[in-house]
């Protein structure tokens, strides 16, 4: 186990550091970065300190009314990613085994593994537009299962699982004693009808979120998890191994960013409305592409009719100077993850791009026959 997690790293986080960076990058899942400057900020606003032991109440407070829940279930944490860190932490031991998602994240599968349990998948089929198949879970599920983890909006498709779903997912891992991760960090990429969390379904749920994806505020690196206040105070106390206390510059301005949500979002909401009317254009012009229209969210996932898609991105980016993400790191090599959240003329011109790759390998595939 020790030298498993000496060798233990993610294939994607590698990648997304070092390779995904181009002049039209496609790659990112998020919204384009919101400026300090468009913050209502002052100096009086940000201190180097303040008392942040076990979370820092005003942020504490703006969490919980944000997501509807009383603040003993509240567990601020560095990112989503750090979140499911902590969660995986708390709730898994060597040997345990925990259901997840295919397709995911990939970060989920390795820090699930990283944590020595037995990791298994459900799959969610593109022939059923990525829906959980029910049966399916119940047939993995066993009392060995410790943890059911999915994310919703879907993490490569954007594909929203709805809540009838969700409670029958809770009441499989109720049955033989497990909890449901479920991370939310693109939940509110539905905006005005963006459902309350799944963590109003039930204790066995354990939710992870931030406001780093749909509001471009990755910078601030403002997560959190909701869980039942004992399971919550104990992710508090294992947390000082981990993060001991946070940056409270970046708590402070996440309150003040939190508390002009609105506005952020307005601008989050708009600029996705322009760019899913282009992607969808775009759709209708490439029979080489099966990818169901877009209706909300920051990501979507088409296949490509030609196969392998590693030698088209691999074109894309050295010659289009543009990025999208191989559809590998999600176990799907015929599908490719593109970024809908950057600015619209970064999608226009990326996606002529993708379309003048495309084109040159299906030439290229015609002047092999």
């Amino acid at each position: 186990m020790n030298e498993a997690r000496r060798t233990q790293s993610s294939a994607y986080m590698l990648w997304a550091k070092t390779r995904s960076q181009a002049r039209f990058n496609l790659a990112s899942s998020g919204l384009i970065n919101y400026q300090l400057s468009e913050l209502d900020v002052s100096l009086a606003d940000i201190e180097l300190s303040g008392p942040s032991w076990y979370g820092y109440e005003p942020l504490q407070q703006a969490i919980a009314a944000k997501c509807g829940v009383t603040t003993d279930s509240v567990v601020a944490a560095t990112g989503t990613s750090m979140a499911n860190h902590l969660v995986m932490a708390a709730l898994l031991q060597p040997g345990d085994e925990v259901l997840i998602e295919q397709p995911t994240y990939e970060l989920l599968v390795a820090t699930a593994r990283y944590f020595g349990a037995d990791v298994k998948r459900f799959a969610r089929p593109f022939a059923h537009n990525w829906r959980i198949d029910m049966a399916e879970i119940e047939r993995q599920i066993s009392t060995r299962t410790r943890l059911v983890v999915l994310t919703n909006l879907h993490n490569p498709t954007s594909v929203y699982v709805d809540e009838e779903t969700l409670q029958a997912i809770g009441e499989i891992a109720r049955g033989v004693g497990a909890r449901v991760l479920v991370d939310e960090v693109y939940l509110d990429a539905l905006f005005e009808r963006a459902p309350c969390s799944a963590f109003h379904l039930g204790a066995e749920f354990v939710i992870t979120n931030s406001l780093t994806k749909v509001y471009g505020l990755s910078g601030l690196r403002c997560g959190w998890l909701l869980a039942a206040p004992e399971l919550a105070a104990h992710l508090w106390r294992l947390n000082d191994l981990f993060g001991v206390i946070a940056a409270h510059p970046a708590e402070r301005l996440s309150c003040v960013a939190l508390a002009q949500l609105p506005r952020i979002a307005a601008r989050a909401r708009n600029l996705l409305d322009t760019n899913r009317a282009t992607f969808n254009s775009f759709l209708t012009t490439r029979a080489d592409l099966e990818c169901p229209p877009y209706e909300h969210g920051t990501v979507a996932f088409p296949r490509w009719r030609g196969g392998n898609v590693e030698q088209l991105c691999e074109l894309l980016r050295d010659k289009y100077e543009t990025t999208v993400v191989p559809g590998h790191f999600f176990d799907m090599p015929e599908h490719f993850r593109i970024g809908l959240g950057c600015e619209p003329a970064t999608l226009t011109a990326g996606l002529e791009r993708l379309g003048a790759a495309l084109d040159e390998k299906q030439q290229a595939a015609g002047g092999r026959q």
